[in-house]
């Protein structure tokens, strides 16, 4: 008999599947029309009805299957109100049948954190540019992010009725990413892809400093992310602390397994353990090829700006 799939795999398979109802619920919220919209900070920090059932739902259904695992989600919920109808607990065969990579074989529960983003690019759903919207599920160990899962509910949505809305991508180090076509950035253009809501002097004078051939400006980490690897943009830059860790876990894991680099502005990687601060302080540089192009040109004046 096989022996049963070591414990990352377990959890990346049931992550992929959450993530699917996830998706779910995403487009139920937004089909009944009544989005619940709270704005948490009165900046412009918008929460949806999508953002808390969706939380719930993924936190809920792998609490329930992995009871010792840290999971960590963006927006603060009691628990208590979680309904039958919102846990999930199919896993994903196609991912159980991987090969565990042998250095995270051995890893016990207590030892992954899980960071998770129920609705990355809050704001885009709100305004109906759903293909901005992605969920995210990071999964950290040691911390550093070794899979992730990103589901983007609304893949297609602009291709007629016949078509397949949404996709689930998932990658584990050591093993690749799938569920997308892997395309390079056209060779010797430069083109940024940045924050469309969360601009500042700071984020666009790193940008002229980069003297990029075009910028392109979308909400979501997870959806800048998915430019890169598809080769739509060839830098992701973003000079202000806005980002969390929720945000970049799941795109991290994605973008390094398949070779891209992602850091701050000063090029410090990022940290995933569960005590670390949530804030991404010193912004975001990512890259699937050429980070030492970027990083380079990335004007001093602004890294002073911003602290890790």
């Amino acid at each position: 008999r096989m022996a049963s799939p070591a414990l990352l795999m377990r959890v990346v398979a049931s992550a992929y599947t959450v993530a699917e109802k996830a998706a779910t619920i995403v487009r139920n919220v937004m089909a009944a029309g009544d989005l619940g919209i709270v704005d948490k900070t009165g900046d412009n920090d918008l929460q949806t009805k999508a953002d808390r059932l969706v939380q719930m739902s993924i936190c809920a259904s792998l609490a329930q299957k992995f009871p010792k695992v840290t999971i960590i989600g963006e927006e603060e919920l009691s628990t208590d109100e979680v309904t039958e109808e919102l846990i999930e607990d199919g896993q994903c065969e196609e991912i159980l049948k991987k090969t565990c990579p042998a250095q995270y074989a051995g890893i016990k529960e207590e030892e992954l954190v899980i960071w998770v983003d129920p609705l990355d690019g809050t704001k885009e759903y709100t305004e109906g540019l759903l293909d901005h919207v992605t969920v995210l599920i990071g999964i950290a160990y040691e911390g550093k992010a070794i899979a992730g899962v990103i589901n983007q509910p609304y893949y297609n949505y602009e291709a007629g009725a016949d078509a397949v809305l949404g996709r689930t991508i998932w990658g584990v180090l050591g093993i690749g990413a799938f569920g997308f076509q892997l395309t390079e950035a056209p060779a010797g253009k430069h083109i940024v892809v940045t924050t469309r809501s969360h601009s500042s002097t700071l984020v666009n004078d790193c940008i002229s400093a980069l003297n990029p051939d075009s910028v392109i400006r979308v909400g979501g980490a997870g959806n800048k992310i998915i430019q890169l690897i598809e080769g739509k943009a060839s830098a992701y830059v973003f000079a202000s602390p806005g980002c969390k860790k929720w945000d970049t876990c799941a795109p991290e894991a994605i973008l390094h397994a398949v070779g891209g680099k992602i850091t701050d502005i000063h090029g410090n990687s990022f940290q995933y353990n569960k005590e670390v601060k949530h804030m991404n302080s010193a912004g975001v540089l990512a890259t699937l090829r050429n980070y030492d192009y970027y990083a380079s040109r990335i004007p001093n004046t602004v890294k002073q700006s911003l602290v890790p």
